[in-house]
Formats: structure tokens, C-alpha cells, sequence
């Protein structure tokens, strides 16, 4: 990790235009935002292609791209990716490859599987399939995603959060069962401290040399920004540096304090400052 591409989710500045989003954003020193469809439109899918190229141009005029999707399930309304009502799945299915299609028209290279809500195994009525319909899912999205050229991130998840995929050893698993390149896993780091039994610099020095470990979430285990609670985050650039990890690692707190433009330019100077501790530049 000679040069650390750090991105920002974008919802941290959600009261602000995207086009104010991304001057920000770039005045700061991030390399791009990490877009949630839901801070687009509440359908999402249905973005036309000439604001699909609008939001793509705002951030390229500010020289940073959009990075990728994440929080992908939540609107509209009735996502599920455990659910084995067909009328759910077909709708799921169809949601999951506009994104898909969106990630690849704003010029993003990856997206993070998360929403919790929308996979919980408790509310469906047979758990095994409901985890066999999630499967078949991200088996699709993995086959859209290499059509397009991006990475699908199957996201663990404390189980505070969802009872479906709490550790990156149960993403590997179901990775590994779906069989596609384009779909892996990532780490994010209050989910880790939050469900994993490691810290997040040993379970990236596992997993990221077997090429589990596609994507990174930082934030700390109060929901507020990496520099902006107990948690040390020295160690974790330091496994990500020694590995080369050439993705992007994206800022998510959900906590903005004092408000969500303080909380950024936090992070980055925060993370900035570890990275010129031991030579990487960001």
C-alpha cells in the first residue's frame, strides 16, 4: 500500500448537494465518495441515465471518482435477500442487478452487501433456505458484477446487526459456495470488533492473503470516525501497508460529531497522519 486510496460514504454529507459532496470530499483529500443509493433517490434503479452521467461528471469535475455502493437493500421498500416468497426474490434479484448496473454508470469498482435488515434468518420461515436463497442471489450478482466489470462484497455484520454472515470465515464460506470472482468479502472494522473473536489487523494479516479481504470500512466501535474514539487504527493501516492492499478503504461513521463535514475532515487528517508515520502517502 504504497498510496492509500481512502474514500468517503457519502451519507456522512448528506445535507449537502453531490456537488457540494464532492468539492468537499476532494478539499479534504479524500480520493472519492462511497455512494448509498438511498441518498440518490428512494428508487434508486430508476435513476435515468442522464443523471447517471451528471453524478459520474460532478465528482470527475472535482478530480476524485465515485468508488462504489454500499447500503444497497434499504429502499425501496420490501428487499430481502433471505426471503423464499418468489414475488421478494424476484424483486430482490431485479434491485440487485440495477445496482449493479448503477456501480458500473458512475464509474464505481466495487459494492458492499450490507443491510442488515434485509437478511435476517429469524424472520424467515425455513433459515436453510432462506440461506440458499441468499446464495442464489450474490451467484447472480457475481455474474452481473464480472459482466461489468465491478466487485460484489458480501459484508459480515455484528450480530447485534443480522444473524446472516457475522465473520469473515462465514463470508469466505458463502463466497466460496457461490464460485464467482467477481464476489468476495471485505472487512469493516466496528462490525469486526463487534462479532469477530481477532482485531481487525490480525484478521486482515489472515485474510487478505487469501484473497478474501477485497474492500475496507473504517470506523470506530462508538459508530464515530477513525481518531474520534478509543480504538487504535495504526495497527490496521500498518497490516493493510505491509500486505500492498491497493483497494480502496472508505470512512463510515455513523455518529457525525460534531456534524458529518467535522467528522471527515477528522478522519482523513487522522489517517493521513498514520500513513506518513511509516511512509505511505495517501
Amino acid at each position: 500500500m504504497r498510496h492509500a486510496r481512502i474514500s468517503l460514504c457519502n451519507e456522512v454529507l448528506a445535507p449537502l448537494s453531490f456537488e457540494e459532496q464532492c468539492a468537499l470530499a476532494a478539499r479534504l483529500g479524500y480520493v472519492g465518495l462511497e455512494v448509498a443509493p438511498f441518498t440518490l433517490s428512494d428508487d434508486p434503479a430508476r435513476i435515468p441515465a442522464s443523471s447517471r452521467a451528471e453524478l459520474r461528471r460532478a465528482a470527475e469535475n472535482e478530480g476524485i471518482s465515485i468508488t462504489g455502493l454500499h447500503w444497497l437493500l434499504n429502499v425501496p421498500a420490501g428487499l430481502s435477500l433471505t426471503s423464499d416468497d418468489m414475488a421478494t426474490v424476484s424483486r430482490t434479484r431485479a434491485h440487485m442487478t440495477a445496482m449493479i448496473e448503477l456501480c458500473a454508470d458512475l464509474g464505481g469498482r466495487v459494492l458492499v452487501h450490507g443491510s442488515p435488515q434485509q437478511r435476517r434468518l429469524a424472520d424467515a420461515r425455513d433459515p436453510r433456505r432462506a440461506r440458499d436463497a441468499a446464495v442464489a442471489h450474490l451467484r447472480h450478482a457475481g455474474e452481473a458484477a464480472a459482466q461489468h466489470g465491478v466487485t460484489y462484497c458480501l459484508e459480515p455484520l455484528a450480530p447485534t446487526l443480522t444473524d446472516f454472515v457475522n465473520t469473515i470465515d462465514e463470508a469466505a464460506e458463502v463466497v466460496a459456495e457461490v464460485a464467482s470472482p467477481a464476489c468476495g468479502t471485505m472487512i469493516d472494522t466496528l462490525a469486526a470488533w463487534g462479532g469477530e473473536a481477532e482485531e481487525p489487523d490480525m484478521l486482515i494479516r489472515r485474510h487478505l492473503p487469501a484473497g478474501h479481504i477485497r474492500h475496507v470500512h473504517l470506523n470506530d466501535d462508538n459508530r464515530r470516525a477513525p481518531g474520534q474514539g478509543a480504538r487504535r487504527f495504526a495497527p490496521i493501516m500498518r497490516a493493510l501497508h505491509d500486505l500492498d492492499y491497493d483497494g480502496i478503504i472508505a470512512v463510515e461513521p455513523f455518529d457525525y460529531f460534531p456534524d458529518g463535514s467535522t467528522a471527515a475532515a477528522r478522519a482523513i487528517g487522522y489517517l493521513q497522519g498514520i500513513c506518513e508515520e511509516f511512509g505511505s502517502r495517501t
